[in-house]
């Protein structure tokens, strides 16, 4: 009989890549990991890893047997789950994480129904981009996550993480009220003239990596043409106030439209542009704190208008 510490050893290596990052993931020494697979090993009469480069990688019989382990996490998880629903009361932590302006807008209404639905539930929350956070997530640190997934770059997500889209919205082009476009009812990307007007125009975006970042370059580049961003801002606050100095342009959601001065112009895109907001949740780790969660931050988007 295969120990279930040893199988989520192994389950935790194949997922990570490596011992010391899956000791990471299970707060656990790499020496304790290692004694663990060394155990398995013999348990299953099979070598499970190998040697590669300076790290191991997973034999044939290691994969065969991480899939079998993952199943069985996951049904010890559901069983888990099941048995905390039969309890009367959602108490603990739930730890979110969420990019910007998700926590602003979607957060707060969410948080209150928690606090008067749930008062035994604790939630903290930190924000940032989900390439920063879907790792945290992955490894146990973060309980869901409110990420952002662009048209042109749809979210790549990790193994093992359920998604559910909260909502969908348009994206608009943030100009200045002095910008030669700004009187445009609309810009056109379709032909890519509109684009190539704004070619000379300095760009705000969030940093590189992240979601809005690689729209903006996608974007540009399916003309053959390049952004010429020049302002790295994570904040969408931030990037419009030098928008309204006539400084720079920036893609703004609709749900951050509402930041802007009257200097600010928002110009539709045709065909448009689309960001949709989704909660991400390790699948074996969902139970009643992550399911209480997903209902408030549901009942608020519908509450909101999102314009």
């Amino acid at each position: 009989m295969f120990s279930i510490d040893r199988l989520r050893a192994l389950a935790a290596v194949a997922a990570h890549g490596s011992i010391a990052q899956a000791a990471r993931a299970l707060h656990l020494t790499p020496s304790g990991v290692s004694q663990q697979l060394a155990k398995l090993e013999r348990e299953a009469g099979h070598p499970l890893l190998q040697p590669y480069g300076r790290s191991v990688r997973l034999t044939h019989a290691g994969r065969v047997l991480a899939l079998h382990a993952d199943r069985l996490l996951g049904q010890l998880s559901a069983a888990q789950v099941d048995l905390a629903d039969l309890g009367s009361q959602v108490i603990g932590p739930v730890r979110i994480g969420g990019v910007g302006s998700a926590v602003r807008t979607l957060l707060p209404d969410a948080l209150a129904a928690l606090a008067v639905e749930h008062p035994r539930l604790t939630p903290t929350v930190v924000d940032g981009e989900a390439n920063d956070l879907l790792p945290r997530l992955v490894d146990g640190e973060l309980d869901l996550l409110l990420v952002e997934s662009w048209a042109p770059r749809p979210l790549a997500i990790p193994h093992g993480v359920t998604l559910r889209t909260l909502t969908s919205e348009e994206v608009y082009i943030a100009l200045s009220a002095q910008h030669p476009l700004a009187d445009r009812a609309t810009l056109d990307l379709a032909a890519g003239t509109d684009l190539r007007a704004l070619a000379a125009t300095a760009w705000a975006c969030c940093p590189p990596g992240t979601e809005p970042y690689e729209a903006l370059v996608q974007t540009f580049r399916a003309h053959g043409l390049e952004a010429d961003i020049r302002y790295l801002l994570a904040d969408h606050i931030t990037q419009l106030a030098l928008v309204a100095r006539n400084l720079t342009a920036c893609l703004i959601p609709a749900m951050s439209r509402r930041l802007a001065s009257a200097d600010v112009r928002f110009l539709p895109l045709r065909p448009a542009l689309r960001r949709d907001i989704r909660a991400a949740w390790l699948t074996r780790a969902e139970g009643p704190p992550v399911r209480a969660f997903l209902s408030a931050v549901e009942a608020a988007t519908k509450g909101g208008d999102g314009a």
